[in-house]
């Protein structure tokens, strides 16, 4: 059963995600820290997955994942190759992204989000081993993360960039675990808005101390990033409502269906407006500059959305359409047809519509 309230949490993240890489507006990340939700309510669809199919959950989360990568791969690859990227093995990463798949020069910009599909393959492989632990001590679990990104920030430690994810957006993971298994919505309200206030206090302090080269945009500054995250999850996630039978808007629904087809190409698409505006001579910068980008990205995303986005229904096994979310039409009931008839059909169409 589908929950409108996650719906709206995940499209809010992919439109701020949106906004964000077109403006760069450092506070977007303060007032909703768009990534860290995407990977909580990813967990707890995981956990769910995981609870309804065991470790074919693996499998079933892949084939809802990859497709659309290889979607901009065939596209991407070539592209690059034609333009001086080296061809080896590492190219097969672009089909199973265990590492960062590798780009060239104008590739390495435009293709750079792909990290989070590379991290988020991670986190599936590994959820069939977390899930029960952190049901066996739930509290070591949550904490874990944050306490190694701690350490590798007080030791000034460099390690793997998968390593350092998984401690960055760890944490924000397990608790999409701990929202599906029900242990946030249990916590006493007192409870819960005290960790989340100390949690904040805690991110908000070190990143007021600690701002990197754009100021205090979070994604900057990991620790702050990842406790105020916290914070801002444990709230919209402790007070999420259960789900619910009603139908989302079509709008949500198009957001949702189509947010992994919206987040792979809407920096290319930034990049190449935002290169084809300079060379222009346009201004990309200031409300000018912000306003014009913006409009033309959301047209040529909306684009892109129309001619691949079918490939997430494939994924899913939905009828590949343009924009999800139609209601089928009702067919005529013809006057010939006994009253008795009419109202079978009519209890048939009540019972589909409840199933869907």
């Amino acid at each position: 059963m589908r929950n409108r309230y996650l719906d709206m949490l995940r499209a809010l993240a992919i439109v701020r995600v949106v906004v964000y890489h077109a403006t760069g507006w450092a506070a977007l990340t303060v007032v909703f820290p768009a990534m860290s939700v995407m990977f909580a309510l990813a967990g707890s669809l995981m956990a769910a997955s995981i609870d309804r199919s065991g470790p074919l959950a693996v499998e079933r989360r892949l084939r809802r994942l990859l497709p659309s990568l290889w979607a901009v791969a065939v596209i991407a690859v070539p592209a690059m190759l034609l333009t001086g990227l080296a061809w080896d093995w590492k190219v097969l990463y672009w089909a199973f992204p265990l590492q960062d798949p590798p780009a060239n020069g104008w590739g390495s910009l435009a293709l750079s989000a792909t990290w989070y599909l590379r991290d988020f393959l991670w986190f599936v492989l590994l959820s069939p081993l977390v899930l029960p632990v952190f049901r066996r001590f739930p509290r070591a679990v949550v904490a874990a993360p944050y306490v190694a990104l701690a350490v590798l920030t007080a030791g000034e430690l460099t390690v793997h960039p998968i390593a350092r994810d998984m401690a960055l957006y760890g944490g924000a993971w397990v608790l999409g675990f701990a929202h599906h298994d029900g242990m946030l919505r249990r916590l006493n309200r007192r409870i819960l808005m005290g960790a989340a206030g100390a949690l904040a206090a805690a991110g908000a302090g070190w990143v007021l101390t600690h701002p990197g080269p754009r100021g205090y945009d979070l994604n900057d500054i990991p620790l702050g990033n990842a406790l105020w995250s916290a914070a801002f999850i444990l709230v919209v996630l402790g007070f999420a409502p259960v789900a619910s039978a009603a139908r989302p808007g079509r709008l949500l629904t198009v957001l949702n269906a189509r947010a992994l087809t919206i987040y792979l190409w809407h920096v290319p698409v930034i990049v190449a407006v935002t290169k084809l505006g300079e060379a222009h001579g346009l201004p990309t910068r200031g409300w000018v500059g912000i306003s014009w980008r913006l409009t033309v990205v959301a047209g040529l995303v909306a684009l892109a959305v129309l001619l691949v986005g079918w490939v997430e229904d494939v994924a899913a096994d939905r009828p590949p359409r343009l924009l999800p979310g139609r209601r089928p039409r009702s067919a005529p009931v013809s006057p010939a047809v006994p009253r008795v008839v009419v109202a079978a059909g009519s209890v048939s169409a009540v019972s589909e519509t409840l199933r869907t």
